[in-house]
């Protein structure tokens, strides 16, 4: 397997997973190759997101492998939409936007064409794409290393240039999102941006549909300064967004059309006439 890189990584991230950790060492006896090669790898795999540097080695960041951006834009649309079209209604003429990477998000560009007088930065592809031809907006792009799962720029360029801009509102998308830690992430560089992006906002917004509701997919933690609002649709129950509330988050809670709805009832309780 030594003379397999491709082989040999996969290797490498599936013990990670299994063992919680590998060290260079062990790694480098494992595959009978040098411990540059190992540490070569091993930033290979950080950079796609796959593992997270330790001291000596690396840990697994992902309890099963990322979906990439193409393969969520088809997932939940309806609901997307519906979560897109509100956010869309918060945000007033003049102000400055920050949109994070994400397929919710990107749906919120969408939705932003026929705006005029904003100013929009963000860090994704798909929403410059989705802006890339709309006149009456200023566009900013946050540049960066591209991380190409997400389709989203991350790392110090990114985040230097998030230093020099503050904005009205940050809408932010999940991987997944739970009361107690905020949201759940893959890439341990995505979690310090997202940190970053919502100092910079003067409201918070995370935008994700009911499946990322109390999704623990990863181990890397964005915590959130209260207050922040999580925005969802009727499909997430109301005992999984009792503890959000509880936590002092704002829920919103919409239908496909954009219009504030009731969550679902918990498992067992009768629905509301």
């Amino acid at each position: 397997m030594s003379g397999n890189p491709d082989r040999r990584r996969a290797e490498i991230v599936r013990l990670a997973t299994t063992s919680g950790l590998a060290s260079v060492e062990e790694l480098s006896s494992t595959f009978d190759v040098t411990s540059s090669t190992i540490r070569r790898d091993l930033a290979r795999l950080t950079a796609q997101g796959l593992l997270a540097r330790t001291y000596g080695g690396a840990m697994a960041v992902v309890a099963h492998p990322e979906d990439s951006l193409r393969q969520r834009f088809g997932d939940a649309f309806e609901a997307k939409r519906g979560i897109a079209r509100w956010a869309a209604q918060q945000i007033g003429a003049g102000e400055s936007v920050l949109l994070d990477a994400g397929s919710t998000v990107a749906a919120l560009a969408h939705e932003l064409r026929s705006s005029t007088q904003l100013l929009i930065a963000t860090t994704s592809l798909a929403v410059l794409k989705e802006l890339d031809d709309v006149e009456g907006l200023h566009v900013e792009c946050l540049g960066g290393r591209l991380r190409h799962l997400s389709q989203g720029f991350v790392g110090p360029t990114t985040e230097t240039a998030l230093e020099r801009m503050s904005f009205d509102r940050v809408f932010l998308g999940a991987d997944g999102v739970t009361a107690d830690r905020g949201i759940c992430e893959a890439d341990l560089q995505q979690t310090r941006l997202k940190e970053l992006m919502a100092r910079s906002a003067q409201k918070t917004y995370v935008l994700a549909h009911a499946a990322k509701i109390g999704r623990r997919p990863f181990h890397a933690w964005v915590q959130l300064p209260r207050p922040w609002t999580l925005v969802t649709d009727v499909g997430a129950p109301e005992d999984a967004l009792a503890p959000f509330s509880a936590e002092g988050v704002e829920v919103v809670v919409v239908d496909a059309e954009g219009q504030i709805s009731k969550p679902k009832p918990a498992a067992g309780q009768p629905i509301a006439p």
